[in-house]
């Protein structure tokens, strides 16, 4: 009788607890639970009838390749998240009107069925505008044509192809059973993209399409909610969303009681365009952000980007490298960017701990010095409650006491208590491992390339169709990134000056985005813009002689604007075309001249980067290395698993193609103010090769004078993994579970742990570092401090040397050491990794297992002994 009264009382409780849902501001949970599909209240998204924290991440289909997908997915889910975000990318699905394409890596479907086999969620983003800094923001080029047309305004030509696109994908995700209400995945989705940015120069018709988009989607009925992100007035049930770095600070929150607080993007880095300089975001930076958030009544934050890729082919918009998002979570490549990953990765776990507190408890908030607060969210009568403490100051720490308890907090950090007492996870102090990338070069391909050579024609006089020159978007219509202006200037002889003493120069002013200039056939040089300035001049020196004189100019593109208001009215191209030194004085060819064009290069058009286009070329022993010239070779599949990458050193500008598959633009010359390019290796996704032993290589280089052999090809690791954990950091969040309103340690052992592991089936060859003790410096190039612990390499070798992974315990103690003992010490280790022989251990496959499998089994035990919880109480 006594253990049926405290199961009904248990009962009881539950109820109770449920029903409370005291700062949720929506229905009650019960009946949310009778629901199928996805609604949502003030507090969060409830899918099926439970409520979830979603740690989502942008991975986007087209910018890898079917075979990477498996790996990709699997690695966003072992780092914690449950949802994948991806846009829709409706001018690569549509390139031509009522064509449509969904084959290799465009295949939507498959890549949201390989999410559902993994168990994730998806938010699907459909445009029809991306930004995405994509071509054109996603919009195909002949929407451009269309008579009348404006973009994202109430245009009725653009509503009426938009809604044709949308109902045509949502039809797709439909047909497929997709939708969370028909027991698939997609939970969200987005129409739009950032519309507050172009909403003013629009006005009411701004306004009268946004409504009009946010009706068209919600009229599906599809069992889903929709959102649109950086939209303060996002229009009735449609929930407006944040993008940015610091959402916990900058949004203001939604415009409805009854929406939940969601992040759309949060950037992980920032994208890169040819010229720039390295950039990064600091891992500690990503994590404060995201506690922040969640301390705030957030439920759900995406990282942009979780998987950078690559934008192969031509698919970039103007200027952005090919490379893209390198500096996310999981790289350019697919692997882990260490400690970005692991950290995230424990955000991810620290966060599930403080579920049910965040979901159920009522808010607190206490302000305790200038630069340090308390956010907690309690359950009146029970012991469920979760706090997060935090350090705004950015230079100092601060010790804070919050009940009754002292906490000292690294500056700028936020420490998580899943039950207001224990810290678990601290933003500031990484415990997760480090890693450092390694390009090696390919034994199979060191030996030199040999190339044969095409040069392009340059046409001297194309057949003039217009006395001004075409506008080079319209030439071009995303076909190509190339298209010819041919005009020509006669001259006397009492017009040429002393050539001696005077010059007569060529100028070109272009809106956009480089060019090269021919003069009577011979080579006069070539100018670019960049992103933030895409107009500019070419200005110099050419030879004229008495009578006629021919000019070719080709215009060139890097990708179609990709952002702003009225996309289809900007333009590219040369617009002012003039002869300055002249004795007859400046001469303008701009107006009233005949002007001649010509869309794309011979090797286009009969496509001498495919084996068969490549027979229709006459190729001939590498020469005089002119511009605008293809260059081909033959290299055999290099060795192994690792990711392939081609290095361009020696190169100008140009496209690569490997076995008829645009790898992407490159552009070598285009220095960033350290003197050097922005991107220098460009992956090559082994699938591109498939089981070819000898593969084909085409280059299209527009520049003179390249250095073809200082090409090669490298094999891309991250064997190189390091540790860098303070002596008075919280032990790994993963030593700590949840039993009912407790948080208790998972093993006997809670010794905070430096744990180094390599990638599988390698193992540890070498300590290349070790320090315990005031060391410097990031993973692959660390430096002794003046205290360090005279045994810390002989320590850090005997615990890992032979094995896949291997853990020190970090204390005093380990390295037998008891000097400086004023300073707080840190264990710093880096080791190098190589391919292990033979079969993995069990112990490796055992981890591994236990690795993979931890995600959510805190999320399972709450659910499965929420019974037994509440006795507890």
């Amino acid at each position: 009788m006594k253990s049926r009264a405290r199961y009904l009382i248990a009962i009881l409780l539950v109820v109770s607890v449920c029903s409370k849902a005291s700062h949720g501001g929506g229905e009650d949970d019960n009946e949310q639970k009778k629901k199928k599909g996805v609604t949502y209240d003030g507090t969060s998204l409830i899918i099926n009838g439970k409520r979830q924290l979603l740690f989502s991440g942008s991975i986007h289909y087209p910018r890898s390749t079917p075979e990477m997908w498996p790996s990709i997915i699997e690695k966003a889910r072992i780092g914690g998240l449950n949802t994948i975000q991806t846009y829709v990318f409706w001018n690569v699905h549509e390139p031509e009107q009522g064509k449509y394409d969904f084959e290799g890596r465009l295949d939507l479907v498959k890549f949201i069925k390989l999410i559902h086999e993994k168990g994730l969620y998806v938010t699907l983003r459909l445009g029809p505008f991306i930004q995405a800094e994509w071509n054109h923001g996603g919009i195909p080029y002949w929407l451009r044509e269309v008579p009348e047309v404006y973009f994202r305004t109430d245009n009725e030509p653009f509503k009426e192809h938009t809604e044709r696109y949308v109902r045509k994908i949502l039809g797709m995700m439909k047909e497929e059973k997709l939708f969370a209400s028909q027991g698939g995945p997609i939970i969200l989705g987005q129409i739009e993209n950032e519309y507050n940015a172009v909403k003013l120069a629009y006005k009411e018709n701004g306004e009268r399409y946004i409504r009009w988009a946010g009706n068209l989607v919600e009229s599906l009925n599809l069992g889903i909610p929709w959102v649109m992100c950086k939209q303060d007035d996002a229009p009735g049930t449609v929930i407006n969303a944040c993008n940015g770095r610091h959402c916990g600070d900058t949004f203001k929150g939604p415009n409805r009681h009854d929406k939940p607080s969601l992040w759309t993007e949060n950037w992980t880095t920032q994208f890169r365009v040819f010229g720039d300089p390295p950039t990064h975001r600091t891992v500690e930076d990503i994590a404060f952000s995201v506690a922040r958030f969640f301390s705030k009544n957030g439920s759900h934050v995406n990282y942009y980007m979780y998987h950078g890729g690559t934008n192969f082919g031509r698919t970039s918009a103007h200027f952005v490298t090919t490379r893209y998002y390198d500096d996310a979570p999981l790289d350019e490549f697919g692997m882990e960017k260490a400690p970005k990953y692991g950290h995230l990765k424990h955000v991810h776990r620290a966060l599930r701990l403080c579920k049910k507190a965040l979901f159920w408890g009522n808010p607190r908030y206490q302000k305790l010095g200038p630069d340090t607060e308390v956010k907690y969210y309690e359950q009146p009568g029970t012991r469920v409650c979760a706090a997060f403490l935090s350090n705004n100051n950015t230079r100092e720490s601060n010790t804070i006491k919050f009940n009754g308890q002292d906490y000292v907090l690294p500056s700028r950090s936020i420490s998580i208590l899943p039950d207001c007492k224990t810290v678990v996870y601290n933003t500031a102090q990484i415990v997760a491992q480090h890693s450092w990338r390694n390009f090696v070069k390919s034994e199979k391909t060191s030996k030199g390339l040999k190339f044969e050579m095409f040069s392009e024609n340059i046409p001297s006089k194309l057949n003039g169709d217009s006395l001004i020159p075409h506008e080079l978007y319209f030439l071009t219509k995303d076909k190509t990134d190339y298209a010819w202006y041919t005009t020509s200037i006669k001259v006397k002889e009492d017009d040429l000056p002393d050539q001696k003493v005077h010059k007569t120069i060529l100028r070109v002013a272009s809106l956009g985005h480089a060019l090269l200039v021919y003069v009577n056939g011979e080579y006069a040089g070539n100018a670019h813009g960049s992103h933030e300035m895409k107009s500019f001049v070419f200005s110099k020196p050419v030879k004229l002689k008495i009578g006629d004189n021919r000019i070719s100019i080709l215009g060139v593109l890097t990708g179609l604007p990709d952002s702003g208001s009225y996309m289809e009215h900007r333009y590219a191209g040369p617009r002012s075309v003039s002869i300055i030194g002249l004795k007859s004085g400046e001469r303008d060819l701009t107006e009233n001249n005949e002007w001649g064009h010509l869309a794309g290069l011979e090797g286009e058009k009969k496509e001498v980067y495919t084996e068969e286009g490549s027979k229709k070329a006459k190729w001939e022993k590498d020469g005089e290395r002119k511009p605008l010239t293809w260059y081909k070779t033959y290299f055999e599949t290099p060795e192994g698993e690792n990711a392939i990458a081609i290095r361009m050193k020696g190169m100008g500008k140009g496209l690569i193609w490997v076995n008829g598959n645009g790898v992407g633009r490159y552009w070598m010359s285009f220095l960033s103010p350290l003197g050097k390019p922005t991107q220098t290796e460009y992956h090559i996704p082994r699938s591109f090769m498939g089981k070819k032993k000898k593969n084909m290589l085409v280059i299209l280089e527009e520049e003179p004078g390249v250095k073809l052999e200082a090409i090669d090809f490298v094999l891309v690791n991250r064997d190189t993994v390091c540790s860098y954990v303070g002596e008075d950091y919280p032990v790994s969040v993963k030593s700590w579970k949840r039993e009912g309103p407790k948080i208790v340690s998972r093993s006997k052992d809670m010794r905070l742990k430096a744990v180094i592991k390599c990638p599988p089936e390698k193992q540890m060859v070498a300590v290349e570092f070790a320090s315990f003790g005031d060391p410097t410096g990031t993973c692959g190039n660390f430096t002794m401090g003046k205290c360090s612990a005279s045994k810390s390499k002989e320590v850090v070798e005997e615990k890992c040397l032979g094995k896949n992974h291997c853990s020190i315990v970090v204390e005093r103690d380990t390295f037998g050491d008891k000097g400086c003992p004023k300073i707080v010490k840190t264990l710093a280790v880096q080791v190098k990794c190589e391919k292990k022989e033979g079969k993995k251990d069990k112990n490796d496959e055992e981890e591994e297992e236990e690795d993979d499998n931890d995600v959510d089994d805190d999320d399972e035990e709450e659910d499965n002994k929420e019974i037994i919880v509440l006795l507890d109480l």
